[in-house]
């Protein structure tokens, strides 16, 4: 008798650990070492964090659109330093909101307040990554682009560095920006969609004047450029205009995401220098025309837009004891 009661409560003893080992594993503070994300990840434990964020992008979407390229560019950036784990969010001095590449990023007060509205859902579950990740997406949705289901499961970084911020440049040739992009895990494929994304948004006067009033100090607009393009751009940056004046990265349709920017990359009217070459280079060439049809097999550009947004939100997550869950997206805990 003893010695069945000694194996039963060892049995039971071990089910109560088994228990509580898995109840850890599941709550929002420890993900469990080397956990990646996944659909669903936060299941009963927060189960209107999708639509929360949609509810909140949506409203700042619509009281300012640039709010959209700016989430959309503000991931891109998140992702490419220190992987996507929402350390771009980060305030302070010398954090990466105050490098150069990030000073013109919008859309943080929408990350804040879905981040806000989610505490007082759920508290301490949802990470500002993740947040991001989601608002990405809808960022596209709401500017007429094709969704696609997120992973979700990341934690927040504890470092944020502006002196990290290194990041593919408006004047980068192709074989430099496949290496960028590859050292991200990401192929050339990706690299073409996602510089379609290039759709929705604006680039700054300071950062393209130069092709279009002095290419390589000839006091002459860069040749490659459509010659009729010229004038619409000059007239929207006057060579001694205010450098942070805002131009569409793709003229007439910058509110729309659609396959007009890579229509304009094969006709030679975009501002960066950038997207231009990408009709350069054999490779990406014969992506681009997949993407719009021209040649097969033809590629659809949302299906391959999502799935290369999928792929970078990916990059070297924080999981386990990596990371956290920030309280405020703002500030390291």
């Amino acid at each position: 008798m003893g010695r069945r009661y000694n194996l039963l409560f060892i049995l039971v003893t071990f089910l109560v650990l088994v228990a509580a080992v898995a109840a850890q594993g599941n709550s929002g503070s420890n993900r469990g070492v080397g956990q990646r994300p996944r659909v669903g990840f936060y299941g009963n434990r927060c189960r209107n964090v999708e639509s929360i964020v949609t509810s909140v992008v949506r409203k700042h979407v619509q009281s300012n659109p640039a709010n959209a390229p700016g989430i959309l560019r503000m991931h891109f950036h998140d992702c490419f330093v220190r992987g996507c784990d929402g350390s771009v969010l980060i305030a302070g001095n010398n954090t990466e909101r105050t490098a150069g590449p990030n000073r013109s990023l919008r859309g943080f007060e929408a990350i804040e307040e879905a981040k806000t509205r989610l505490e007082a859902e759920c508290p301490g579950i949802v990470s500002c990554a993740d947040i991001l990740t989601l608002a990405a997406r809808d960022a596209v949705v709401l500017t007429g682009g094709q969704g696609w289901r997120v992973p979700l499961g990341r934690l927040d970084g504890r470092i944020s560095q502006a002196s990290d911020v290194i990041l593919p440049g408006p004047n980068d040739a192709v074989d430099k920006q496949k290496r960028d992009f590859a050292a991200k895990t990401l192929n050339t494929l990706d690299l073409v969609t996602l510089v379609g994304g290039h759709t929705i948004g604006t680039a700054g006067c300071g950062l393209v004047r130069g092709r279009f009033f002095n290419f390589n100090g000839t006091g002459q607009p860069d040749p490659s450029i459509d010659p009729s393009f010229v004038p619409l751009v000059q007239a929207r940056c006057p060579q001694t205009g205010d450098a942070s004046a805002r131009v569409d990265l793709d003229e007439g349709s910058a509110g729309s995401f659609d396959t007009s920017f890579l229509s304009k990359v094969r006709s030679s009217r975009v501002v960066l220098q950038s997207d231009l070459v990408l009709w350069n280079d054999t490779e990406t060439r014969a992506i681009i025309e997949r993407l719009l049809g021209l040649r097969r097999p033809s590629l659809r550009f949302g299906t391959e837009f999502g799935n290369s947004m999928v792929k970078m939100s990916l990059i070297e997550v924080k999981t386990g004891s990596d990371g956290e869950i920030r309280r405020v997206c703002s500030a390291i805990n």
